[in-house]
């Protein structure tokens, strides 16, 4: 078994006299100051405070007033979700930093009750979406694995800090697999919790009815830790964010999974282009789960093509409808990789954005009854390890769908309310983390932990934790490279039409597209345009009413009185 300690653990000896609260905060500074320079966790850090916070945990634990688990913990949070400690920047020039302006959104709010030590706001990709850019005043998020490989994102700060030791647990938000990519590229494990049962307010907006807040943490029992704290309000009722009215009860831990069904999805998730180790590391990953009395059987997930292009559309649209004013207004602000994502809601109409929400509905039908079959669901998180930077984007640094992204398995399940858990299984042909995912039924958080928590009392794969004599690797930022461009050699009808259609939508929108910017989103359009029409043909989404998520409703994002919120 490896050799790094859990958040279970840690706290356990806290409580046992083993070591302090003060102890491992100096531990994580000390490990931040040593390294954060290089890998690029942290936007900004609370020394002090998180000194001063960890000593009043020691003074409290020592008079016998125990919080809870988190008690004493360092813990850091995404810089897209609101801290009194410090300004939101959502790691942008653009974001306005009076935005929650010294106060605390109602996750961190739970925290603090909690006894938590908070050590500062983690590196984010701009506004939860978009890529890695050096010529932005910002910490360049690495890999601790290997450093000239992303860390994932959109959280990538809070995975890279909990695998280099700077923290135990941290927040992320996920919209299209922003805490699942980071945890599976990072080795660690990343829980996105059941839409609406963490509120989201405080949490800055990428897409309003996907967006979701949840930990990381080494374990899926640290991340129950945590989810028992920022969870629903402790008295059942429904909190002002759209919780849940039943909160979140931890499972019961073991390592027995007699009797629980688990469905195994092997299509689409082994690609051409996968990592060689991907399917040996999955079919182990099964042979455990079995082997601890678990019924396997293979599914098929309903809709999966249509369900990521939902998660596209949606995506696209709401965050325009958030960002459109700034974008005509800061253009050249933004990162090149993001403002093309955002913009790419302009080329979406408000009938495909509709009938997007049609097929989320009879989506969560089918998989609502895939899970009358079983108890959860298994499956790669992606097909490939941390990728290197070179291989995100194309030369004008738009983001390569086709590529990387193609073989990263997270957005399928953000257009449904499924909880869905990442956790460490193996590692790639090159040694790099390796991820399974762990679905479960709408509220079903109780069982994909508890089979986390199993299989992680039988491997050890979420303990192993990279050298830190390996972060001077690739750390000259040469390692930036860019794919080469891509030439036509003939321009056909087809790409002037859309061509005309991408600059006549973009001036409708008021968007100040460049050349290269508009190539890019004709190539985009022109690559997507075929699945968004797709959505038209599924006869059961025809005759559907768009409802989102049944009867959970929508969590508020920035309401500007937070007091309202918690």
């Amino acid at each position: 078994m490896g050799g790094v300690a859990t958040l279970t653990e840690t706290a356990r000896a806290l409580r046992e006299g083993r070591v302090t609260s003060v102890g491992l905060t100096e531990a994580a500074l000390a490990e931040a100051e040593r390294s954060d320079g290089l890998l690029g966790v942290y936007l900004s850090r609370f020394d002090e405070r998180a000194r001063a916070a960890a000593a009043r945990a020691d003074e409290e634990l020592a008079r016998g007033i125990d919080r809870g688990p988190l008690h004493g913990i360092p813990v850091g949070v995404k810089d897209t979700i609101a801290v009194a400690d410090g300004p939101t920047t959502a790691q942008s020039l653009v974001h306005d930093r009076g935005w929650w302006a010294g106060r605390d959104a109602p996750v961190v709010a739970r925290l603090r009750a909690a006894g938590a030590v908070l050590t500062g706001k983690t590196t984010a990709m701009e506004f939860g979406c978009g890529l890695p850019q050096q010529d932005k005043p910002f910490p360049f998020p690495r890999n601790p694995w290997r450093t000239e490989s992303w860390a994932g994102g959109s959280s990538s700060g809070s995975a890279s800090g909990i695998a280099a030791g700077m923290f135990a647990a941290a927040l992320g938000s996920d919209t299209g697999g922003s805490i699942r990519m980071p945890a599976a590229f990072c080795g660690v494990t990343g829980l996105m919790p059941t839409f609406g049962r963490v509120p989201a307010a405080g949490c800055v907006p990428l897409g309003y009815s996907l967006d979701r807040v949840g930990p990381l943490a080494r374990s899926a029992r640290d991340c129950s830790a945590v989810l028992n704290v920022i969870a629903a309000a402790p008295d059942g009722t429904r909190t002002a964010s759209g919780g849940l009215e039943v909160p979140f009860t931890e499972p019961p831990f073991g390592g027995d999974l007699g009797g629980v069904r688990v469905g195994v999805v092997r299509e689409h998730h082994f690609p051409e282009g996968g990592d060689p180790a991907l399917p040996g590391a999955f079919e182990e990953a099964v042979a455990v789960l079995t082997g601890l009395g678990a019924d396997a059987a293979e599914v098929r997930l309903p809709y999966w093509r249509e369900l990521i292009t939902t998660a596209f559309v949606t995506a696209a649209s709401e965050g325009l409808a958030h960002h459109r004013t700034d974008l005509s207004r800061s253009w050249e602000d933004y990162c090149v990789a993001s403002r093309g994502l955002l913009a790419m809601g302009a080329l979406v109409s408000g009938a495909d954005y509709v009938q997007a929400q049609r097929v989320r509905t009879v989506a969560q039908r089918a998989v609502d009854a895939l899970f009358a079959d079983v108890d959860v669901v298994v499956c790669p998180t992606a097909s490939i390890g941390a990728p290197p930077f070179g291989a995100l984007a194309d030369a004008a640094g738009h983001q390569d769908h086709a590529g990387v992204f193609g073989k990263v398995h997270t957005p399928y399940w953000n257009p449904l309310a499924n909880p869905v858990l990442a956790v460490p299984m193996g590692v790639t042909a090159a040694g790099l983390p390796l991820s399974l995912q762990i679905a479960g039924p709408v509220a079903g958080e109780a069982a994909i932990l508890r089979v986390g928590d199993a299989f992680q009392r039988h491997t050890d794969w979420h303990l192993r934790a990279p050298d830190p004599a390996t972060y001077v690797a690739g750390a000259s930022g040469a390692d930036r490279t860019s794919a080469a461009p891509v030439h036509h050699d003939e321009t056909t009808a087809q790409q002037l039409d859309v061509g005309v259609r991408v600059r006549t939508l973009l001036a409708a929108a008021r968007l100040p597209a460049d050349e290269g910017q508009i190539a890019g989103l004709v190539t985009a359009d022109a690559a997507q345009r075929p699945a968004v029409d797709a959505l038209f043909e599924v006869p059961a989404a025809r005759r559907a009413r768009p409802v989102l998520h049944r009867d959970v409703p929508v969590p508020p994002h920035d309401d500007r009185r937070p007091e309202q919120a918690l």
